[in-house]
């Protein structure tokens, strides 16, 4: 998995430095973070006000889940599916008996 990031705190405080003026090239260079971090964090800070249109956080938090959701279970069908085709593989489809392995 990759690495967590930053705090839901340390994003609000940075967006908040935002709000009072600062320029996103300063905040950037004072904690040391990339300014295209910051634009990602003040667009989707956007959508998630309903200001401008997107997936809001907690939308593409529950979309993240079912898609891992769907992974899991195109495995277990793969399993199925593979266990499926080993069972006939081992029943002779001519004389209806088991082969011996």
């Amino acid at each position: 998995m990759g690495r967590q990031g930053y705090s839901a705190e340390f994003r609000r405080k940075v967006l908040d430095l935002l709000a009072e003026g600062r320029s996103a090239a300063s905040v950037a260079h004072d904690l040391d973070l990339s300014d295209q971090t910051i634009y990602n964090w003040r667009r989707q800070d956007r959508i998630d006000r309903g200001e401008t249109p997107g997936l809001s956080s907690a939308e593409k938090g529950e979309l993240a889940t079912a898609n891992k959701r769907i992974r899991e279970l195109e495995t277990e069908l793969a399993i199925a599916r593979r266990a499926v085709d080993l069972l006939k593989e081992e029943t002779s489809p001519k004389a209806g008996t088991r082969r011996s392995k």
